[in-house]
């Protein structure tokens, strides 16, 4: 690393006042080697020791256009400017949900939330209101935000999740009730066969089926084909509600996000991430029938669901969406930079299995296929870390986690792509 000693010392400060010396743990590195910033503009962020970074964690994907884009920025400072925060609705808001409608085929209504937390959790409880329902399912490795209800069988060793045929529900953190492991059900990500027997056993007792597009927090692993189609098949077939979380995936991998990209049409579905391009917007919609029973006996609300900032962030990067090629740009790129790194560990004969969009990707070191978390388990892990120590320590950034995605924005250029792909060349040679 560059020069450290500014971020070191913040630490030690920090600590003293947060836990870990962090807001959230997964922004915890370790002792002497968490980064902290100071700034960001484009695809680039310095740390306080003034590092400059490419930056490919994009705040874990929020920033689909770019660090301080200034159209998004000028519109929120606009907006602010009248008011930040109301106990009534304005038409801004209004227009974003239209827009939100507009782009999500499956979409006919929304409400506006604050964080893809929020938005999984209202989900949640109008698909078990709109049901008559509480049982929820869930794929092993997904992570649907930091609610008791869905933070199972997400990070844990696999070895703790027992038998594929009858998998054991284990919750993410100390605090959540067990009693709640009597409301989730759990499964390995493209599991057919265990789904179709699961659904015929349990199917009319479910309220829910909640699923990424792909495993956000596990390499981005992605749905086999046909895979999304069945959750879709059977929860119509035994009534329960199909939530597509679509927190990282929603307007990042095409303008209508994985239901756009899979032709594919949940009851509900979340989003947060990149529709405010790092402002605090999150929502979560589907279908008019399912929407229309929020307020007649079903709670939902928030003081910060209408956040000005948030609103007038997602109002200009969707309209920033609907008129500059941002996919199209997002997927060239991308998917030069993931054609690159393949070959790279190629022509090192490394086996690797890589996952994801252009714009959303990762890769397991050391396997030649990845279909589930318990697949992912037996890559390189520490191998993926020594390579992403070495990047960062000449000006790369991924994250320092393998089950976190790499992320790309509008801003992120050829030269970037040419820089990482150059620094890659050298250290897979290099770092053993």
């Amino acid at each position: 690393m560059n020069n450290f000693k500014q971020n070191s010392l913040l630490q030690q400060r920090a600590s003293r006042v947060l836990p870990l010396g962090v807001n959230s743990n997964f922004r915890y590195w370790g002792k002497d080697i968490t980064p902290y910033v100071r700034k960001g503009k484009g695809s680039h962020l310095w740390d306080v020791d003034g590092n400059e970074y490419i930056d490919y964690r994009m705040a874990f994907g929020p920033i689909i256009l770019g660090h301080a884009y200034d159209e998004v920025d000028a519109k929120v400072i606009e907006e602010v400017q009248n008011g930040v925060l109301f106990a009534m609705t304005g038409e801004l808001e209004v227009e974003v949900a239209e827009m939100i409608v507009e782009m999500c085929p499956a979409v006919e209504m929304v409400r506006m939330a604050c964080s893809g937390t929020e938005a999984t959790m209202h989900a949640i409880r109008v698909a078990r209101a709109f049901t008559g329902r509480e049982i929820i399912l869930k794929f092993e490795g997904n992570y649907h935000g930091f609610h008791d209800y869905t933070l199972w069988s997400t990070y844990a060793p696999v070895e703790s999740y027992g038998s594929r045929r009858s998998p054991i529900p284990v919750a993410a953190s100390s605090g959540i009730p067990r009693v709640l492991g009597e409301k989730i059900i759990t499964l390995p990500f493209n599991d057919f066969e265990g789904f179709e027997r699961v659904m015929q056993s349990f199917g009319d007792q479910i309220a829910a089926v909640i699923t990424e597009p792909c495993q956000g927090n596990c390499g981005a692993i992605l749905p086999e084909p046909g895979f999304l189609e069945l959750i879709r098949q059977k929860t119509t077939e035994y009534g329960a509600l199909f939530i597509l979380d679509e927190v990282k995936t929603g307007f990042r991998i095409a303008a209508g996000g994985a239901q756009e990209f899979y032709n594919l049409k949940p009851d509900l579905a979340t989003y947060a991430k990149a529709l405010g391009n790092g402002y605090p917007a999150a929502a979560f919609g589907g279908k008019k029938e399912i929407m229309e029973i929020i307020g007649h006996g079903v709670s939902q609300g928030g003081t910060y669901t209408n956040n000005k900032p948030g609103i007038a962030g997602a109002y200009a990067t969707l309209k920033i969406m609907q008129r500059e090629p941002v996919f199209a740009t997002l997927n060239s790129r991308g998917g030069r930079l993931m054609t690159g790194l393949k070959e790279i560990f190629e022509d090192n004969s490394i086996p690797v299995a890589f996952n994801g969009y252009p714009a959303m990707f990762s890769f397991a070191i050391g396997l030649e296929q990845a279909t589930c978390q318990r697949d992912w388990a037996a890559s390189d892990r520490e191998y993926y870390l020594r390579l992403a120590e070495a990047a960062i320590n000449r000006g790369v950034m991924p994250d320092f986690d393998p089950r976190e995605p790499w992320f790309l924005c509008y801003s992120h250029t050829e030269a970037d792509i040419d820089r990482t792909l150059n620094v890659y060349s050298e250290i897979v040679k290099t770092v053993k």
